[in-house]
């Protein structure tokens, strides 16, 4: 067992006019199984690569562990190479006897590591860089959002194995996955970080019974804020009143006053004065007090969606449906509809076409590639068999699954969607963007940051059917259960793919499950 120490830790990027970090301490201790939670931007990424000694920062932070990070990068020219010979590159002092092991407990056969790394899947690759990294000794793990693009057996299969690990740190927006497998949590608060012994849904009761406390109050301190603030403005009043009787009277109204006792009044004024300034010092000073007991609570704003009613019940019907590639299925025997008010999941493995069907919906039949994407295939997608009806001049909004290739301002992401920008903006800062973001450009957000832009775009738009591909990747807890909460309040039309089981089992009103022929 060891710690790690942070003290008065600071850090801000060049670029930034505030700190990312502001004179921050804590301890860790290396066998926790500690969740790391805190809104898209706030610093999570930052302070695993502090930990990885990348940029330079002000305070101490002092283990005796070395740390590691998932994912490990694989550079794209070395994808040709088998996982072996990336595993004793990256990492040559790895015996192979317990990476064997690793993968067993992974419920992967060690005959993987002898395949070219571009051919496994975006699963395959998940569990072989935890065997890889769980491995090592002496080491505290720096996992970074694990179960992303995962499918719900892969998920089980790898939430299953950290619940039996210990010494990380695990980045995961999944409230399901939190809770499975972590003891503690480490929380980035607005103006503050706490550490809380627990799973994710403990942490999160006693942080709602602490807000719902302080909210109590809030009505309380805005009636002494008002109260002192009106006793400000009273001694001020009374002072400066005093103040302008020094000079100039009216004999008729005043004739018990002579030019001679000018001096007695302004000796009274400047007593007045001097008991005005420290009256307001105390009062600024408590309301000052009194404004910091809310800081910390996260403001989670109600959401609006433009969804409209399209003139025909049934949007979308599928029959008998057979799709595929290039002469080969992907899936069949499909058979669903979409009504006015309907959302329907689709649900299976990596592969089993849910991104294609959803394609085809949208008549978008030319696949774009995506790195880590394995629904997307060369060619065109075809229907081979079946019906697959969609209603004419319907309006439909899509969030795409990968949001990293989005570029410039967020002026330009507004014009090029035909998107009302001050709407647009009111969205994002509804998201928790704050108004300094809105002047970067948007290749410079994290990951999070730049799916919420594309979940604020949609939000913008008026349609009859909304197409989510996984819209929660990257995307914070606290702003996943603010979009439920907006779905289950209006009620919009969507078909959505998302391996956020909770998610799921809030929005939907049916599922269907894909299955890979």
């Amino acid at each position: 067992m060891a710690n790690i120490q942070v003290n008065n830790l600071t850090f801000s990027y060049d670029n930034h006019v505030d700190n990312i970090f502001e004179n921050a301490s804590f301890n860790l201790d290396t066998d926790w199984k500690l969740g790391f939670v805190a809104r898209n931007g706030r610093g999570k990424t930052t302070f695993f690569n502090l930990l990885m000694g990348k940029y330079e920062y002000g305070g101490t932070i002092k283990s005796n562990v070395r740390f590691q990070y998932f994912p490990v990068p694989v550079p794209y020219d070395k994808e040709e190479l088998t996982a072996m010979e990336l595993m004793e590159e990256a990492f040559p002092d790895r015996e192979f006897w317990m990476v064997c092991r690793e993968l067993t407990l992974l419920s992967m056969d060690a005959d993987i590591l002898y395949r070219q790394y571009r051919t496994l899947s975006y699963g395959e690759r998940t569990r072989v860089m935890l065997g890889w990294l769980f491995a090592g000794d002496n080491q505290f793990l720096l996992l970074d959002e694990p179960t992303n693009h995962l499918d719900s057996d892969s998920k089980e299969t790898v939430k299953e194995y950290l619940r039996r690990k210990k010494g990380f740190i695990l980045v995961s927006h999944d409230r399901d996955v939190l809770d499975a497998c972590i003891d503690h949590v480490l929380v980035i608060n607005k103006c503050s970080i706490e550490v809380y012994q627990g799973n994710f849904t403990s942490w999160y009761e006693n942080k709602e019974r602490q807000d719902r406390y302080e909210t109590e109050k809030n009505e309380s301190l805005k009636r002494d804020i008002n109260r002192l603030s009106s006793a400000a403005a009273n001694v001020k009043a009374w002072a400066d009143h005093a103040e302008s009787t020094k000079i100039g009277f009216d004999p008729v109204k005043e004739h018990d006053r002579f030019i001679s006792t000018r001096s007695y009044i302004g000796e009274k004024s400047r007593k007045m004065q001097a008991r005005r300034k420290d009256i307001e010092g105390r009062i600024n000073r408590e309301i000052d007090e009194k404004k910091g007991l809310l800081k910390n609570i996260e403001e989670v704003r109600d959401l609006k969606l433009y969804c409209e009613t399209f003139h025909k019940n049934v949007l979308i019907r599928a029959g008998k449906l057979a799709f595929g590639y290039e002469g080969r299925t992907i899936c069949d025997n499909i058979d669903f509809e979409v009504k006015n008010g309907d959302r329907l999941a689709l649900c299976g493995g990596n592969g089993s076409g849910k991104s294609t069907l959803l394609k085809l919906i949208m008549n978008e039949l030319i696949s774009e590639t995506k790195e880590s994407d394995e629904d997307d295939m060369a060619g065109k997608a075809e229907i081979f068999a079946g019906e697959l009806s969609v209603c004419k001049g319907m309006k439909v909004s899509y969030v795409a699954q990968s949001a990293k290739n989005l570029k410039g301002t967020l002026e330009d992401y507004a014009k090029e969607h035909n998107l009302d920008y001050s709407i647009f903006l009111a969205v994002l800062r509804q998201l928790d963007f704050g108004r300094e973001q809105f002047d970067k450009r948007i290749e410079d957000y994290s990951e999070g940051q730049k799916k919420k832009v594309s979940i604020a775009g949609s939000l913008c738009e008026r349609a009859h059917l909304y197409i989510w591909d996984e819209p929660f990747n990257y995307i914070d807890v606290f702003s996943r259960m603010q979009i439920e909460k907006l779905i289950l309040t209006f009620k919009p039309t969507m078909i959505i793919v998302e391996h956020d089981s909770t998610f799921i089992e809030k929005v939907s009103t049916e599922k269907i499950f894909l299955k890979t022929q």
